[in-house]
């Protein structure tokens, strides 16, 4: 689903569009809140009640892989990322491994 795809989406289920808006977390800023916002909106069909809280969350984590650079196991991540596919997040932090750090100052 194209970003195209995501707007005619909200304009044909503004119901959805407004219940997806509620789950917006006061702390998200809006850069942070429309990429996951376009993830909520692009599974969304996939979890109906009571299973939204398990998209809810598997957007968290790919916010937070995305955002802050926390990880999490492999096959969760390679899960979040799949439904993931097609979500452009503008301007996304690089993150380095410790190890990653290390190897380079000692290359030095």
């Amino acid at each position: 689903m194209a970003n195209l795809d995501v707007e005619d989406f909200i304009q044909q289920n503004r119901a959805v569009a407004d219940e997806v808006e509620t789950y917006r977390g006061y702390w998200e800023s809006d850069k942070h809140w429309q990429p996951r916002r376009e993830f909520i909106l692009r599974n969304i069909n996939d979890f109906e009640e009571p299973h939204v809280d398990q998209l809810l969350a598997l957007s968290m984590v790919w916010a937070n892989n995305v955002f802050m650079g926390c990880r999490y196991s492999t096959e969760l991540l390679e899960k979040v990322k799949e439904m993931a596919e097609g979500v452009v997040v503008e301007d996304a932090p690089v993150f380095k491994t410790r190890d990653e750090i290390m190897k380079k100052q000692q290359g030095q």
